[in-house]
């Protein structure tokens, strides 16, 4: 992802080895474990309860990563707003939602006051349609 210039169209992000080799690999087991509980073994139960215990520690893993993410931007967030916005905007920075700053994050400098003002004016709550309203995309290569 370095290599390329980021935008809207392709910042999300996929690890390989976590969204194509570890999940296949774990819904794989836990459909192994549930075509072999037709005996109601034991053995067989506890295969299932593994599989799934498997499965709920990789999405924590997954949604603990994002949410420790989500803390620091929203630190970023305050700090560079604190720099950037102007008077009448200093006083707002605690209206913006950790999803708001989220969107926000990937502003340039120079958009970052107008862009701010329009998502508190507009009450736009979701990441995604903020993202949309960027112009000057700046790439965030340290993601989770």
């Amino acid at each position: 992802m370095a290599d390329q210039k980021q935008n809207f169209a392709n910042h999300t992000r996929f690890v390989p080895i976590f969204h194509y080799v570890a999940a296949p690999i774990l819904l794989l087991n836990l459909g192994w474990a549930v075509s072999r509980l037709g005996g109601l073994s034991f053995q067989a139960v506890l295969d299932l309860l593994v599989a799934i215990a498997l499965i709920i520690v990789m999405l924590c893993a997954r949604g603990f990563a994002l949410k420790a993410q989500d803390r620091v931007i929203r630190l970023e967030m305050r700090l560079r707003m604190r720099e950037l916005l102007p008077e009448d905007l200093q006083g707002r920075i605690n209206e913006f939602t950790p999803t708001q700053m989220v969107g926000l994050r990937f502003a340039g400098d120079a958009e970052l006051p107008d862009l701010a003002r329009k998502v508190l004016d507009e009450n736009i709550a979701a990441a995604t349609p903020i993202k949309k309203l960027i112009m000057d995309w700046q790439g965030d290569y340290h993601r989770v």
